[in-house]
This record gives structure tokens, sequence and C-alpha cells, in this order.
């Protein structure tokens, strides 16, 4: 893809970055943490009727110019074209998340960036428990993160497994392998993700934002804040507090009336 008329200006506003671009680990890391930490991840469009549009102009304006957010085809997609406007050596991957059982298909998308022989994962469309910035492709080697510990380990048939200490026990996020990933397959991943009544996102509300000391999260009308100081839960009432909440936390403006969110706000509370 010719990543010329990527607003990469707009883009870096967007993250409230204005430090240096050079493609190295450092700058790696620091716009990793930038996007993580301005862009949320959320699904508004899909349960609106709105759909997913992976169209590279049409993905800039909803998460830069509109200032919206996304989930992983989009948020990554769009930290994937900044990476390559940026002289990055970037490609996507497909992953199956094994938060359920058994675990999904290919309907996930991460990062892999190469440097100087040195690869490394990186994934700013997770959600709640994923990364905020890059590791490297290492098994075994545990990341800390603003607290939060990764590691990659062997995962047999699967291919390569993320996981998360949580508890003192590893959790599995997701599983991924090196195979090319082709513009097609992505296409297929975000139809089915965006579309099947089996997938989560057409029938759940969720929204996330990590922070540097915590993390904003989101599901249905459950809204949960957590700080050093600890959790803060708040069930939000329908209409316009709803909104007022999603932009007051996430950043979110859905220019809807009232009326056409309470038709969301009542299915997903039939299926919370």
């Amino acid at each position: 893809m010719d990543n010329s008329v990527f607003p990469l200006d707009a883009y870096l506003t967007r993250l409230n970055y204005s430090g240096s671009v050079q493609p190295t680990e450092d700058r790696l890391e620091v716009l990793h943490r930038a996007q993580a930490y301005a862009i949320p991840f959320e699904n508004f469009d899909i349960l609106l009727g709105r759909g997913i549009t992976l169209d590279p102009p049409a993905l800039w304006n909803k998460l830069i110019h509109h200032a919206r957010g996304g989930y992983c085809f989009e948020l990554n997609g769009v930290f994937l074209m900044a990476l390559q406007a940026l002289g990055f050596e970037a490609r996507a991957l497909l992953a199956r998340v094994h938060l359920v059982d058994p675990p999904t298909g290919r309907g996930h998308q991460l990062l892999l960036v190469t440097m100087q022989g040195k690869q490394w994962i990186a994934d700013v469309g997770f959600g709640g428990p994923g990364l905020r910035a890059p590791i490297p492709f290492e098994l075994n080697r545990v990341a800390t993160h603003d607290g939060q510990s990764f590691r990659l380990v062997d995962a047999g048939p699967y291919g390569i497994m993320l996981q998360t200490q949580t508890n003192a026990e590893w959790q599995n996020l997701y599983s991924f392998d090196l195979g090319q990933v082709f513009p097609n397959d992505i296409v297929y991943g975000n139809y089915f993700t965006s579309t099947h009544p089996s997938s989560f996102f057409t029938f759940a509300r969720v929204a996330a934002l990590p922070t540097p000391n915590g993390r904003v999260s989101l599901f249905n009308h459950t809204l949960r804040i957590l700080s050093p100081d600890g959790e803060h839960v708040q069930e939000l009432r329908e209409g316009q507090p709803y909104l007022d909440a999603l932009k007051t936390h996430f950043g979110i403006e859905l220019n809807v009336p009232h009326e056409a969110i309470r038709p969301l706000l009542a299915t997903s509370r039939a299926m919370s």
C-alpha cells in the first residue's frame, strides 16, 4: 500500500506527540504508548449499524480527523500505516483470541515490526488486558509495562501464545504465527468480526482506554475506572448521561440523538 498520502501531521497531533519520529526502538515504544493512551478501543459503529470500513481515507477520517476509536482492525490498521509512513519495517499478523473456549478464528490483528534484525510484537488494538508497549519477539521472556507482565510461549499447534500474568497465574490472550497476511485475509477477518451474530462485537458494547497508572473500561452499562487509589465502578444511565460518559472518559462523540442510541442500549442490556 502506498502510504505517501497518510496524514502524518494530523495523526501525531491526534496522539499529542511532537517528539522525534526516527524509526528506532525507543520511538516505536513511545509511539505505541501514545496511540494506546490517545485512541480508545470501541465498537459503537458496529452496534449503530454503520459497519466497519478499512478503506484508508475513511479510516483516517474516523480515527484521526473525527477523534473516534475503533477495534483491532482499525486501531492496528492505522498504527501500521503510520509506522510504514515513518520508515519502520512492519506488517500485519492475525491471531486467535483465547479468552473464550474454544478460541476464536483468526479475528484479531496485531503487528510485527523488524529493526536491525530484531523483531517486535506491537498491538494497540486488544482492549483492556492488551499490551501497553511493544515486546521483543522472544519466547519465555517476561516484559512488564505499567505493572502488567506479558510473555510469549510456544503453544504447539496454535503457534505462539501471548500471555499476561493475573494473580500469579499466566492467562492466555491470543495465539498467532508469522505466516504472511494478505489484504483479503484482513477483509475476511474484519467482516466476520463486525457482522456475524456469534461475534462478541455485534451484541456487546465495549470501550477501553489505558492510562499510565490504570485503565478505564466499559462493558454495556458498567464503567470501571482503575487507578492507584483502587477501582471505581459505576452503572451508567441511558440517554444523555451515557453519551456524556463516553465523551468524558473516552473522548467518544457518537453524534446521534437520544432516540438512536436507546434501542442499542436496550438490546445490550438484555444480552449482558
